[in-house]
């Protein structure tokens, strides 16, 4: 394990009991979370993205604002629902983002995962083609999404341009290099691991998988993790491929840890239905950080990627979540072999 990040779901409601009731609270704690963990010493800030919700929805103005605020730590999602993406527009967005951030965005993608509405992708302009399905239009935009990345030029040039225009056929603007190698896919199955390894992106994989073998889920995850390092050897890309896992963890250290996260000691792995389908959900680490560090030293998954994001609880505002960071990182990252 080489680097150790956070992820926000950046949800919002107005109760009272919620540090974060608005969505201009969501936004501005996001960022404030973003610098609090890069002064901690954190290698990541990700946020999850969710349409027709009280969460985080359109990230690249939260991306460009986190990255002009802070100086090194990586900024990503995880994940961008390709579904309702136009795949061009989305280039010019992630290009000026990672820009502003000076090349360290990390830009988690995919099919997404069930929405509060109903084919909610309609409503943005977007339907599959007839024959076809919505997770072939994810892959579909994908595909456009990473072309439009390698920053060569496809549009036919006016003859009489207001401005003067570079030779040849034009690209997307702004052009990010670089950027192409640092889309990472979100996977939910061991097969969507490899097609991801194919198309050269990197694996990001959380704490649900659509598919159950019966065994543990870091286990699952672990073999996940292999397949898509064979798929990708196998495909011939010349640079080293990057995974990252994600995990909830709660180090108690004081009363207030005790009082919030004391019951998911217990956290067991969980089997359910997701989309119609099987799934296994990941437990939740919760316990004194000596047990801690014992407990994740058996988990396969975290052993094998080389990022884990700590998915946060938000909604307990940004002085909790800069301490549960801080917790994970002075007791118990270090025993993992993490710096």
């Amino acid at each position: 394990m080489k680097k150790i990040g956070f992820l926000s779901f950046g949800h919002w409601t107005p109760s009272p009991q919620s540090q974060t009731r608005s969505a201009s609270d969501a936004l501005l704690q996001s960022i404030d979370l973003a610098v609090a963990a890069e002064e901690l010493g954190a290698d990541g800030a990700y946020f999850r993205v969710h349409h027709f919700a009280r969460q985080l929805s359109a990230p690249f103005p939260l991306l460009a604002a986190v990255g002009a605020r802070t100086s090194r730590i990586e900024i990503g999602t995880g994940v961008i629902d390709m579904r309702y993406e136009n795949p061009l527009y989305m280039a010019e967005d992630a290009g000026g983002a990672d820009v502003i951030s000076g090349g360290r965005l990390q830009l988690g993608i995919s099919r997404g995962s069930p929405e509060q509405v109903i084919d909610g992708f309609r409503y943005f302009g977007y339907a599959p083609a007839e024959g076809s399905d919505h997770m072939a239009m994810a892959r579909e935009h994908t595909e456009v999404f990473l072309e439009a990345l390698k920053g060569e030029g496809f549009a036919q040039p006016n003859p009489r341009p207001m401005f003067p225009n570079p030779p040849g056929l034009l690209r997307i603007e702004p052009y990010s290099a670089g950027l192409r190698d640092r889309i990472w896919w979100g996977a939910g199955s061991r097969a969507t691991a490899e097609w991801a390894a194919g198309q050269g992106m990197n694996l990001m994989s959380s704490t649900l998988l659509t598919e159950d073998t019966g065994v543990p889920f870091h286990q699952l995850q672990a073999e996940q993790i292999q397949r898509f390092r064979d798929a990708w050897k196998a495909a011939g890309h010349e640079r080293e491929p990057r995974v990252s896992v994600s995990r909830s963890i709660f180090p108690i250290v004081n009363a207030m840890d005790r009082a919030y996260f004391g019951q998911e000691a217990k956290s067991q792995d969980q089997v359910g239905y997701l989309d119609t389908g099987v799934a296994r959900f990941g437990k939740s680490y919760a316990g004194e950080p000596e047990q801690l560090v014992k407990e994740l030293a058996d988990d396969e998954a975290i052993a094998a990627a080389d990022t884990l994001l700590l998915t946060v609880p938000n909604q307990l505002g940004v002085d909790y979540n800069a301490h549960l960071l801080d917790s994970v990182l002075t007791h118990v990252a270090p025993g993992l072999g993490w710096r």
